[in-house]
């Protein structure tokens, strides 16, 4: 099946292509003078039961390790040999791995991309090296305090949600883990079905989409897979609900004597990418809230009553379920003026409407965040790369702009009062 993703002129227009194997292949040739070829597998921690929370993480830095034809650090040579940059990213909804290379030498490279991220031979010797890499990788998160904050905002915005795990897992799950089940999580999961390929650069679109199905082609194993249901004995496959509103405020307090200044978290949750229609009212409002110096919270907080060093807002999606996230630096002291006042410009949001100004501000900061993030071919594999994996569908990623364009002061006055409760909320407070 093909289909030109093409309705109107406008900047994007890719060409998607499903193979009989499941795999996606989404191609465009782009007047600049590289290829990114970026492999998104629809497998993160959020598959991962507690038993081996991290695995997806460990998995990433095995797959550099070899295959049958490639021997460990064999491709990263033969990528630096041309000038050509990888690198690969987990997260809670996927994993991708990625590689930017001049187009004459695209056909080359991009068959060792796809057969070390299909074919990881996880030998046991370089398991337990990188088990002590990633392990450490793990403390050094431990000492940062920005990290320590955000987990534990999370694991207040998340009853029983695998978003309140950390990606890299804890310590004691790492130390346990064996090869026997990273290989048998590889072959669960990076499965042709799961994987979208996208090839943005200058090569003609069938040269690119024959490259990567041909790579694909030649690296698929025969071998049985286990079961699909459980790995290792334990379920991968239990159905998960978003969690229901906060129905008062929860309040967690812990001591950081590592940190200068208070911090202060306070989390709604709202909407994922399952009810993507439902986001853009609250990205809005985070733009009114939080984004540049005339935003509300940067205006009052930290411009006129200096009560803040620093406020950021954002709506952050994940595919079951989002939290609205606010963060405050400020000294202990105002920790509760601090909460109470945004609990007021929470409640402001839902009593006064949003003056036209400040709505075209946000509209106008959108449309150039997607003309800017859309210059290159990494740019724009990222961009349907992570659509394509998580909704399924590229056409809200061309009409991001569009609909955010189109969210009036009634649509966000809804949004307001449907997720954002001045008076049910997680609030954390972290005192030096």
């Amino acid at each position: 099946m093909t289909s030109t993703l093409r309705k109107l002129p406008r900047l994007n227009a890719p060409t998607l292509r499903q193979l009989p194997n499941g795999l996606t292949i989404i191609a465009e040739q782009m007047p600049v003078e590289a290829v990114n070829l970026n492999l998104w597998i629809k497998v993160g921690s959020a598959v991962e039961p507690d038993a081996i929370n991290g695995m997806a993480h460990f998995l990433e830095h095995m797959i550099f390790k070899g295959t049958e034809r490639l021997a460990s650090g064999e491709f990263e040579r033969r990528i630096e040999e041309r000038g050509a940059v990888t690198n690969a990213a987990t997260s809670q909804d996927y994993t991708h791995y990625y590689i930017t290379t001049a187009p004459k030498d695209f056909a080359e490279l991009a068959p060792l991309q796809i057969d070390v991220v299909s074919n990881a031979s996880i030998p046991d010797d370089a398991f337990e090296r990188e088990r002590l890499v990633v392990l450490e990788e793990i403390r050094r998160s431990e000492d940062n305090p920005q990290r320590r904050t955000y987990r534990r905002a999370m694991e207040t915005a998340f009853d029983y949600l695998p978003y309140r795990r950390p990606v890299l897992g804890p310590e004691l799950v790492i130390a346990g883990l064996k090869p026997q089940q990273m290989r048998d999580f590889h072959a669960n999961w990076y499965q042709p079905q799961s994987i979208t390929a996208v090839a943005v650069g200058n090569l003609p679109v069938e040269e690119l989409i024959a490259t990567v199905a041909e790579g694909f082609t030649k690296a698929t194993r025969n071998s049985p897979l286990p079961s699909t249901d459980t790995i290792n004995g334990v379920s991968v496959h239990s159905p998960l609900n978003a969690e229901s509103p906060f129905t008062e405020i929860v309040r967690r307090e812990f001591i950081d004597e590592s940190l200068q200044q208070a911090r202060l978290v306070m989390v709604w949750r709202v909407p994922g990418m399952t009810q993507l229609d439902r986001t853009y009212g609250l990205d809005v409002l985070a733009g009114i809230l939080g984004h540049g110096r005339t935003s509300r919270l940067v205006r009052d907080l930290r411009e006129e009553r200096g009560l803040v060093s620093s406020i950021s807002v954002s709506n952050m999606i994940n595919e079951l379920q989002g939290i609205f996230y606010i963060s405050a630096k400020c000294a202990v002291e105002n920790l509760a003026v601090v909460e109470d006042a945004i609990a007021q410009h929470i409640s402001k949001l839902q009593t006064e409407s949003i003056t036209e100004s400040e709505i075209a501000r946000i509209r106008q900061r959108v449309a150039n965040r997607f003309i800017f993030g859309n210059e290159t071919p990494s740019d724009r594999s990222g961009l349907y790369g992570y659509y394509q994996s998580l909704v399924g569908d590229l056409e809200p990623a061309f009409n991001y702009p569009a609909i955010i364009q189109s969210q009036d002061a009634t649509d966000l006055m809804q949004a307001a009062k449907e997720y954002l409760s001045p008076n049910a909320y997680g609030v954390v407070f972290v005192k030096p």
